[in-house]
């Protein structure tokens, strides 16, 4: 290291937290590491300005984003009856209403609160098409006075994989947690695995039951206790108050039933009791996360300069062969499981043949039934209308129950099909670190177990409105003169043949959305392998780079770069507790 770094070189155990995170900053900015750099900058900004994150975490449709709003009385997260939420959004206190965005790699841009929802929601940013880094919303809300920013997180467990794994990638920068479960289900699997993921990182956790005016009290109660059994064996201390409340009504009727007092309580008690150590604790955590990136970013460096370059080289061709390998072999899957996509096409379209067999004698047989209800004396036009829209009910209550049964067989399907994907892609994941190239880290260690369609559903009934409300002119005065005179056979045929055609034209609509579903989870799991692939291969492109640049430039110049790596790598390793040190020489070791 130059006089002049030395200099500028100072101990960071002896600065404020905020300081230490930005000299770790300008440190992972002079070795690349943009990401960490950016990282440590954020935290250090909200630390500073005595911030903390309460995020609100949970299974997708539990109504997180409606509980937000209702806590700080303003409508400015979407809401809908879809799975909303594409990236983790920050709503913290301000002045007046306001609004900004930040995409990858650049800086904030103030934006309308009514624009939000083109930022954050699925439907107007699917899957983060638009890479946006963060979203953040001013509220005038007394609650966010002091320091506490709610922080709207994406459902884990919707058809929306991106959208789970920006909620665990959100999980180190929370403080505190507000978990919300419902009563059908109660809690699932994933959600019992973010909690105890989120319970591992922060102490301070408040349960909410939302939704609770939709259920009866016993299905309350059966919820709660289930919830309360589960959650205190899974996280092995014991679990506060579960608060049951209905932010719709309250935001919508501005009730204050149920536990609706007793939560604002706590969030306050929250802040009063455990802000500053929420605060102080958040930026130990920082710390330690920037300063352990910045030690692998170092041991990278190390190794390249230390390392002869011909054993780089070998190290490099193997984890290439590899690499070629598993393209080679991500073909020839690819192309077995395109031909099971087509024997499944063949068993999805033998399903629908048995459900329409089975449901249109169902179907006309209900119509029958229903057609005393139709009002006798109604003249022609409406009674064909009236028939019709009937047969469109129907059709529409037989339908719905048969697409959530072929979307479940669809997700066991795709469990069996995408099995033999995740499987290989682990053992390709295996023999990546087997080669030791240093700077794998950003790699998965495993791919996810599928359990759901990673595409969401677009299937909606169509209700064929031109046969159900015919505008041609010959048909109403036909219809008008035969029910006059009390003919009314031919519009009741004409119905049922109007029901069977709902039926036949939905049924096909529901099997192609539902196969199309399988399809396209398949094709994303397939790319997500790819570009583990790819990314492994830059990896091996950069290691090999700097391994050259560090050997060309000479004995001398590789020595002077060591020593400065040692002397960045001391005053970093001053700062970690001494647990991590020991880890972090452990690794540095291996």
């Amino acid at each position: 290291m130059t006089g002049a770094s030395q200099n500028r070189q100072v101990l960071l155990q002896d600065l404020s937290g905020d300081t230490v995170l930005y000299r770790l900053a300008e440190l992972a900015t002079e070795f690349g590491a943009q990401h960490i750099a950016s990282t440590a900058r954020n935290i250090a900004e909200r630390v500073s300005e005595g911030r903390f994150y309460v995020a609100c975490v949970g299974q997708f449709k539990r109504g997180k984003s409606t509980l937000l709003n209702a806590l700080i009385g303003h409508s400015v997260l979407p809401t809908a009856v879809v799975p909303v939420t594409a990236v983790p959004t920050i709503i913290r206190h301000g002045e007046r209403l306001a609004a900004r965005v930040r995409f990858q790699n650049a800086g904030w841009t103030d934006i309308p609160v009514s624009t939000v929802e083109e930022y954050v929601s699925e439907e107007k940013n699917p899957e983060n098409a638009k890479s946006v880094a963060g979203v953040e919303i001013f509220v005038p809300s007394s609650l966010l006075e002091t320091g506490m920013c709610l922080v709207d997180t994406p459902g884990i467990g919707s058809v929306f994989a991106r959208n789970t794994a920006a909620t665990q990638a959100f999980i180190p920068h929370i403080d505190a947690a507000i978990v919300v479960i419902g009563a059908d289900p109660p809690l699932s699997g994933d959600e019992l695995q973010l909690v105890e993921t989120v319970s591992q990182e922060v102490h301070d956790l408040v349960f909410v039951l939302n939704k609770a005016d939709r259920a009866n009290s016993a299905e309350r109660s059966a919820a709660l206790d289930f919830a309360r059994r589960v959650l205190g064996t899974r996280l092995k201390r014991p679990l506060p108050a579960i608060f049951e409340v209905s932010a719709l009504d309250r935001l919508e009727h501005s009730g204050t039933g149920r536990d609706w007092g007793q939560l604002v309580h706590a969030l306050e008690d929250l802040v009063l009791h455990s802000g500053r150590s929420l605060v102080r604790k958040a930026t130990d955590r920082g710390i330690q996360r920037a300063a352990n990136q910045l030690l692998s970013v170092i041991r990278e460096e190390q190794d390249a300069l230390q390392r002869p370059v011909e054993q780089s080289e070998q190290r490099i061709a193997k984890l290439r062969e590899t690499i070629a390998e598993g393209e080679g072999a991500m073909r020839d899957l690819g192309a077995l499981l395109a031909g099971e996509q087509q024997r499944l096409s063949q068993v999805f379209v033998g399903r629908r043949e048995v459900f329409l067999k089975q449901t249109q004698v169902l179907a006309q047989k209900e119509l029958a039934e229903h057609l005393r209800s139709i009002a006798q004396r109604r003249n022609g036009p409406a009674y064909r209308r009236d028939l019709n829209h009937l047969a469109q009910r129907i059709a529409r209550a037989q339908l719905r129950p048969w697409l959530e049964g072929e979307s479940k067989h669809a997700e066991k399907v795709f469990c069996n099909t995408a099995q033999r994907f995740i499987e290989y892609g682990n053992s390709l994941l295996r023999r990546l670190a087997e080669t030791g190239i240093p700077g794998l880290e950003p790699l998965p260690e495993e791919l996810g177990r599928e359990k759901r369609l990673r595409v969401q559903s677009h299937f909606y009934f169509h209700v064929m409105e031109n046969v159900a409300t015919p505008a041609s002119p010959l048909l109403m005065i036909s219809d008008l003169v035969l029910g006059g005179l009390g003919l009314r056979g031919g519009v009741v045929r004409d119905a049922q043949e109007f029901l069977d055609q709902l039926l036949e034209v939905n049924s096909s609509r529901v099997q192609n959305d539902v196969e199309e579903r399988v399809r396209e989870s398949r094709k994303k799991l397939d790319v997500e392998i790819k570009e583990v692939l790819r990314e492994a291969s830059a990896i091996a492109d950069r290691a090999l780079a700097r391994a050259q640049t560090a050997q060309a430039a000479g004995t001398s110049a590789v020595e002077r770069a060591v020593v400065r790596l040692a002397v960045v790598e001391r005053e970093i390793r001053g700062i970690l507790p001494s647990g991590d040190r020991a880890e972090s020489l452990t690794r540095r070791s291996e």
